[in-house]
């Protein structure tokens, strides 16, 4: 039994030995890419041309949505209804709408990619070095090999450390996909906007800010884990833990980041355009 256990023993170091360098390698060339945040989705000439298409299809529901705008006001102006002023603030704010609905969102997501950048370089200066994440990560893993930490207790926190950043990354790299499908989805409600329905249109600005504030701050609270991992293991893999619950407690105020889309303005005007027909008729 003793030569047994001995053996065993042996084994058991080796392979956790192995699986200890398999995730450290994995780690290692992992982060060498982390810092494609999928911002450069949209320099890709196809790209382009899908949102360009997506800004001709928003400039067309724009002038279905500006057509019946007029003749809704139209009709409900010989019923002493109409009101012409509302009916202008509404097709202006829809022409401002068509206007940025492909230009803002991806200058805004963009944007918080760079603020990120910036407040990751300024905390990484307050350890006096200067550092992009993946050479912050690579030089927390490194720390597991200097501490006096068991082989099993590395893995562990390999483990979880590899679970919470990967998971980050891959949001982050999703989200310029969700990006350009929320893209998509906004054009489509250019019809609803100039006459005067905007709560689909409401909902769709919230997950773009929603969108891009998490891509931020799941970013930033992953740099702020790393830092910390340096002198609390536990405590940094906690705090990294804790950005892949950013977008759910965004959820909760109203900031939803999902793709869901709103159809009550599809409804909308679907139902009017029947209204304004059959008032044609009847006329």
């Amino acid at each position: 039994m003793f030569i047994w256990d001995f053996v065993a023993e042996k084994i058991y170091d080796q392979l956790a030995d192995w699986i200890y360098s398999q995730i450290m390698g994995f780690l290692v060339e992992f982060f060498g890419m982390i810092n494609n945040m999928g911002a450069e989705l949209f320099d890709f000439v196809w790209v382009k041309a899908i949102v360009l298409f997506f800004n001709y299809l928003a400039w067309a529901m724009f002038t279905v949505g500006l057509i019946l705008a007029v003749f809704e006001t139209a009709i409900a102006y010989q019923n002493g209804q109409g009101n012409i002023s509302n009916t202008f603030m509404n097709i202006l704010k829809g022409f401002m709408a068509t206007s940025l609905v492909t230009t803002l969102p991806i200058a805004l997501f963009k944007f918080a990619i760079s603020m990120q950048v910036s407040l990751s370089l300024g905390l990484t200066k307050l350890t006096n070095e200067v550092a992009s994440i993946g050479e912050m990560a690579l030089t927390s893993l490194s720390l597991l090999d200097k501490m006096s930490v068991s082989l099993v207790f590395g893995i562990f926190l390999l483990i979880a450390l590899g679970y919470s950043v990967i998971k980050v990354f891959f949001n982050n790299l999703k989200r310029g996909g969700i990006l350009l499908t929320q893209i998509a989805v906004g054009s489509l409600y250019m019809i609803s906007v100039p006459r005067g329905y905007i709560d689909g249109f409401t909902g769709w600005s919230k997950q773009i800010i929603a969108l891009s504030l998490t891509t931020f701050l799941q970013s930033v609270f992953l740099i702020a884990g790393l830092m910390v991992f340096r002198e609390s293991f536990l405590l940094g893999i906690g705090l990294m833990m804790s950005a892949n619950e950013i977008p759910r407690i965004a959820d909760q105020f109203g900031l939803d980041t999902s793709t869901r889309g709103n159809m009550m303005s599809t409804i909308y005007a679907t139902q009017s355009a029947v209204g304004i027909y059959k008032s044609i008729r009847l006329k």
